[in-house]
């Protein structure tokens, strides 16, 4: 009976096991729109215990989903961001948390508060630098170096320098489609025009998608080897038309076609910029 019974308990453990696994198979082989409403309760869950960084690392895994981002996305993603100190991604989070959601979303109230808590850091910030004073290390990243480049390796949960410079240039396109129709921008719609950008070891790959009539997508791929390249990228923006522009750094065209911000265009094209100085930096050093 002891032989019996030992038997059917390693029989049970192995029938839990097998059960097990299963469940795990069918969590990696969700569908977009279920993984996606999994990971948004598991970023809630992270943000109201005050785990940031688990929080962090959740909304990075929604952000490579495809399937359509809740409004609710954009209002933890602006929390996390303010965390993190990142100003001018936590507002456009949370502006674009308040368009999409209006006056009926749930979080309507405190997105519209934290806003304020943001430019309140903001003028703080501005105010202790005019008085000679040192504001707090988590509501500054400096332009460039190796101090910015520590804290996205933070903010994304990387330790590989290029990963963390790539998610963080694709977040900020993320939210810098450029729309033809200016009067009413619906964020619940995606832009007209949206860049991805990916990297290997000394090229860059730029991928435009351009939306049109009848929804159709046209994708169009360019790439950019970074040697010889002045890692300077310029920039500006167009009121007249509503757009701010990359510059490509090999002969001065347009590269990127972005929404009118010049703080996220300013943004973006630092990051490239420090993309392109990486990546034509020897290995290893």
């Amino acid at each position: 009976m002891a032989v019996a019974s030992g038997t059917f308990q390693r029989l049970a453990r192995s029938v839990a096991l097998v059960a097990a696994l299963s469940v795990a198979g069918q969590v990696q082989a969700l569908a977009p729109e279920h993984e996606m409403r999994r990971l948004m309760l598991a970023t809630e869950e992270a943000v109201n215990a005050g785990s940031w960084g688990e929080a962090g690392e959740y909304l990075n895994r929604l952000q490579q989903l495809e399937a359509e981002k809740p409004a609710e996305y954009f209002f933890y993603r602006g929390r996390v961001m303010l965390q993190a100190g990142h100003l001018n991604e936590a507002q456009a989070a949370l502006e674009a948390y308040v368009t999409k959601a209006g006056t009926e979303g749930s979080e309507y109230q405190q997105a519209l508060k934290l806003i304020t808590d943001v430019e309140r850091t903001r003028k703080s910030g501005s105010a202790d630098q005019a008085n000679g004073k040192q504001p707090p290390k988590v509501a500054v990243i400096e332009p460039a170096g190796d101090q910015r480049l520590s804290s996205l390796k933070k903010l994304y949960l990387t330790n590989n320098d290029r990963d963390a410079l790539l998610m963080h240039l694709n977040s900020l396109l993320d939210m810098a489609g450029w729309r033809a129709d200016q009067t009413v921008v619906r964020l619940d719609k995606p832009a007209d025009v949206a860049y991805e950008v990916s990297a290997t070891e000394s090229v860059i790959s730029f991928q435009e998608i351009r939306r049109e009539e009848g929804s159709r997508l046209v994708r169009k791929t360019q790439t950019m080897e970074v040697y010889g390249v002045n890692p300077m990228i310029e920039w500006g923006c167009e009121a007249a038309v509503a757009s701010c522009w990359i510059y490509d750094p090999r002969d001065g065209s347009r590269l990127m076609q972005l929404g009118y911000n010049r703080e996220r265009a300013g943004e973006i094209a630092q990051t490239l910029g420090q993309l392109v100085r990486h990546l034509q930096a020897p290995a290893g050093s």
